[in-house]
């Protein structure tokens, strides 16, 4: 008796998701209180490659909400932005 297995796309789908999900990490931005709007907005535009409105968005949201995740992936990708948004004075972690 031969078997052949056959997954739908839709389970090789959930599959790709959950193993991405996993390794997922993201950088978050802390509100403090010295640093500007524009150093912030400047900030995530040249280090997370943000889109202006992208940029202003999250600082406004780290503001309010006293923290926001920035940008999303592994931990390779992340860590040398982490250490670039840090070296500008911002509080940044990877969690």
């Amino acid at each position: 008796m031969n078997v052949d297995f056959h997954l739908s796309p839709e389970v090789e789908e959930e599959v790709l998701v959950e193993t991405l999900t996993e390794n997922s990490k993201s950088i978050v931005l802390y509100n403090d209180n010295h640093n500007t709007f524009d150093w912030v907005i400047n900030s995530l535009i040249s280090v997370c490659d943000h889109h202006p409105e992208q940029a202003t968005q999250c600082s406004f949201i780290v503001h309010y909400k006293g923290k926001c995740s920035v940008k999303e992936g592994d931990m390779d990708k992340l860590k040398p932005m982490k250490d670039a948004l840090i070296d500008r004075g911002l509080n940044a972690t990877i969690e």
